[in-house]
């Protein structure tokens, strides 16, 4: 199983590890709908049975709770993966989210108690707010990973200009961008920026939370519950939708040829980029799992990324 070192790391990831968002459960402001524990940890078993090596969860999803799910499930698995959390996003008594980086010792010990873990092998500011605060939430950070609490530290969602801050403080591992063919904000500056300074990748929605799986369609996104964020989502409204469904249909022409999903062409895009170390991939049940694996070795031909990026342009 080929794997890649993350940044300065002595981390060696497998090309996809298992994104837990989804797996947090639909009743908190970001949640993807209703979701069952028992699905969520076939999930990560068959992941971990079919050599995924690390997963990456939050304090925030699911307002602790996929943290919680994550540890139930390594309960019951002879796998060691690596795990990854964050923080910084926070939440009160009613369960409204608020972002700090004045809290983070706080969010540590809470963190470790819900993995159930002594040591976190890489832990990442989920977002860079509030911006003044970088110095101080990135000083925390490098004083945990000190003490032994963290293994790794990374960012997340950091702009070139923040990760530029953070750097006079402490070397950063990684940065975990959103990077999907619907989404190509980091691809200009965050993307080489983070391969000129030996910091590691991880991209997150790689399909576009669903988009590009394949498997969605107009009355799929219609018939999302209240509470899937996705019902707000730009990317799920016209006029993108269809814009979006038509890129999603061309993967799936070009999957058929090699007889892999069209989530699978999705993810080889990203890695395609040679800045991304690893891609995130969620999967709420031991199928959709097993529809994703083939991304662990699959590699695009030049020609079909050729193709791809013609389509994107002419359909921007």
């Amino acid at each position: 199983m080929e794997t890649r070192k993350l940044g300065n790391s002595d981390l060696n990831l497998t090309r996809i590890g298992f994104g837990a968002w989804a797996i947090g459960g639909g009743d908190w402001a970001h949640g993807w709908g209703p979701q069952d524990d028992n699905d969520s940890i076939a999930a990560i078993h068959k992941a971990l049975d079919l050599g995924i090596n690390w997963i990456d969860t939050a304090a925030v999803y699911g307002l602790g709770h996929s943290e919680e799910v994550v540890a139930k499930a390594l309960k019951t698995t002879s796998h060691k993966p690596y795990v990854f959390t964050k923080c910084a996003m926070r939440w009160d008594n009613k369960g409204e989210i608020y972002h700090s980086l004045k809290e983070i010792r706080r969010e540590i010990e809470d963190s470790l108690q819900r993995l159930q873990v002594e040591t976190i092998d890489l832990y990442q500011i989920h977002w860079p707010n509030p911006d003044p605060d970088i110095e101080e939430g990135w000083s925390t950070m490098a004083d945990l990973q000190r003490e032994g609490k963290v293994r790794w530290i990374g960012v997340s969602n950091f702009s070139v200009a923040q990760m530029e801050r953070a750097l006079k403080i402490a070397p950063i591992t990684s940065n975990q961008p959103p990077y999907s063919m619907i989404n190509r904000i980091a691809e200009p500056e965050i993307l080489p920026f983070c391969l000129r300074n030996g910091i590691g990748t991880i991209n997150y929605a790689p399909m576009h939370s669903g988009l590009l799986t394949g498997a969605m369609s107009k009355e799929r996104v219609a018939g999302f519950p209240g509470n899937d964020f996705r019902r707000k989502a730009k990317n799920y409204q016209e006029p993108l939708l269809s814009r979006n469904l038509a890129v999603a249909d061309l993967l799936k022409t070009i999957g058929a040829r090699h007889e892999v999903a069209a989530g699978v062409i999705a993810i080889a895009w990203t890695l395609h980029n040679s800045a991304v170390t690893s891609a995130i991939v969620g999967g709420r049940n031991a199928k959709q799992v097993e529809g994703i694996i083939p991304a662990m070795n699959f590699r695009i031909p030049e020609a079909e990324y050729a193709e791809i990026n013609a389509f994107l342009q002419a359909n921007p």
